[in-house]
């Protein structure tokens, strides 16, 4: 008689702790077959990418003056305006030169930024929007904190440009940032869309682990009671 009552409160319990954890697995299940439509190479826009200039053997590049600063390290960049040196400096800070002269350039302004999205792909919409982000202010699809230019196409594509580099930091599509809603989704996340291990996650999972049980142990007893 009490292990008669036990499972009936049992199956209560698992009705409502089926309704609480109803609307996280209906997210979890729509947002991970969203994520599967589309390869992932697609949903980054490597398709839409153009061909990476290379560096001749023949130039001669010239290694920028320090002038005594801590660095952590220098990079060779081809650009679309030329070749240019990358300096990260022990606080993290990023210089440019150019490489051929040594001579340091002063950031990437609007044009410039336009002329290098549009050379990071390979077909570019005529049309384009540049607006400037601070590095506190970055757009969530950047998800870098990087002054940077926006170049927005009209045909939905993002391209950001470092505004002190000149390095293309992201290419965003529309599908990439309709990925990235459901991303956020799936680890019930949609603000930030970055932590995939907060309390509300882990216990919606473990209510739904806890329901699975609870449903398997009331299958398998009205199972043994039928025989």
């Amino acid at each position: 008689m009490a292990r008669r009552s036990l499972m009936q409160h049992l199956a209560r319990w698992h009705i409502w702790l089926g309704w609480v954890v109803a609307i996280p697995l209906v997210l979890w299940t729509l947002s991970g077959l969203v994520m599967a439509l589309r390869p992932i190479e697609q949903v980054r826009g490597e398709d839409l990418r153009g061909e990476r200039h290379a560096l001749s053997e023949e130039q001669r590049f010239k290694v920028p003056e320090v002038n005594g600063w801590p660095v952590i390290k220098m990079t060779l960049i081809q650009r679309v305006d030329g070749p240019v040196w990358i300096i990260e400096r022990a606080d993290h800070s990023l210089l440019t030169s150019k490489a051929q002269t040594g001579e340091q350039i002063q950031g990437v302004d609007a044009p410039l930024a336009r002329r290098i999205a549009d050379d990071a792909l390979k077909s570019p919409a005529r049309k384009a929007l540049v607006r400037r982000f601070d590095a506190d202010r970055s757009p969530i699809d950047l998800r870098r904190a990087r002054p940077a230019w926006q170049v927005h196409y009209e045909d939905g594509t993002n391209v950001y440009v470092d505004a002190d580099t000149g390095e293309v930091l992201a290419l965003r599509t529309r599908w990439w940032r309709f990925y990235d809603f459901m991303w956020g989704l799936h680890i019930m996340d949609p603000v930030e869309r970055e932590n995939s291990s907060h309390p509300l996650l882990i216990g919606m999972a473990a209510l739904g682990l806890l329901s699975t049980v609870m449903g398997s142990a009331l299958l398998l007893r009205r199972r043994k009671a039928g025989r």
